[in-house]
């Protein structure tokens, strides 16, 4: 299958592995150069995971790095796609203005998905002209080893349409679960609340950083704790998540927490910008609390 992934970034280039090594042609575009050569570096790094784990052999990796070609140029790269998985920031008019061009471009046959973690799938099908071809398509993070993919259908999308998706996300070995187009739809609706409630606890003073995830893991078998998780994920995500989910239904449990949209205003984004509730030191693996919240 032709299978083009709009976005190099950390959820793109993932999907695009786990495609390519499927044995799918994939086409992953992105605007910058840059972001491209970063995104193929990541997925050649984590194949060099999986050889090394025994999980992959070399001339399986140098296979399904083969099947990758890359374009800055989202015309081009859709032209012979067969599927178009997005996964652009989470951002609603981004997504909107990404799937116009994608709709003026793409085969007539092409199934249009979104990796969307929270954003309407029938409102991005309102910007298309084949509301029934398009579909949401949530993998999670990291892509190469988390199993389940939330299959999200619009309010037009066609049995055949999430069909053909549930049937691709096995061949790939993914566990694909169908949910309806509700905010948040389920992953996010459940834990993106979790998440806030965590930062909240923080900023009454009722625990401390480590002592909220320590609580989470030991307590309740989390295998990381809801403040780290939202530094993996990505505050500046979180907090577009939960704006959705408030939007969505206008209910004040869904609020985020004051701390939060302070953290992203201030750049403290997580992982991703080296500082959230924890620092990050490129190459280390040792998990320090945050100066702003270190006792």
């Amino acid at each position: 299958m032709k299978i083009s992934v709009i976005g190099a970034g950390q959820m793109g280039n993932g999907i695009a592995h786990v495609f390519a090594q499927g044995g799918h042609q994939v086409v992953l575009v992105d605007i910058a150069q840059a972001s491209l050569d970063k995104g193929m570096a990541t997925i050649a790094k984590n194949m060099d995971r999986q050889v090394a784990k025994d999980s992959l052999t070399e001339a399986d990796k140098q296979a399904a790095l083969a099947r990758i070609t890359t374009s800055t140029d989202t015309a081009s790269g859709v032209k012979q796609a067969e599927l178009v998985v997005e996964a652009a920031t989470e951002n609603t008019d981004l997504k909107l203005k990404i799937f116009r061009d994608i709709d003026a471009n793409a085969p007539a046959g092409c199934i249009l998905a979104t990796n969307t973690s929270s954003i309407s799938i029938t409102r991005i099908a309102a910007a298309t002209k084949r509301p029934a071809q398009v579909i949401g398509m949530h993998f999670m993070n990291p892509v190469p080893v988390m199993k389940l993919v939330e299959v999200i259908r619009g309010y037009d999308t066609s049995d055949a349409v999430t069909q053909a998706v549930m049937d691709l996300s096995r061949a790939i070995g993914k566990v694909p679960v169908e949910v309806n187009d509700y905010a948040g739809f389920v992953a996010n609706r459940i834990l993106m609340p979790m998440i806030n409630e965590a930062i909240e606890t923080l900023f009454q003073g009722v625990g401390g950083v480590e002592e909220i995830d320590t609580v989470m893991k030991l307590g309740m078998a989390h295998p990381m704790g809801p403040l780290q998780l939202a530094d993996f994920i990505g505050l500046d995500t979180c907090l577009a998540i939960l704006r959705v989910l408030h939007e969505g239904f206008g209910q004040p449990k869904y609020a985020p927490c004051p701390l939060l949209v302070q953290m992203v205003t201030a750049g403290k984004l997580g992982v991703k910008s080296g500082e959230g509730f924890y620092s990050y030191t490129p190459g280390s693996k040792d998990l320090k609390v945050a100066p702003a919240f270190a006792r």
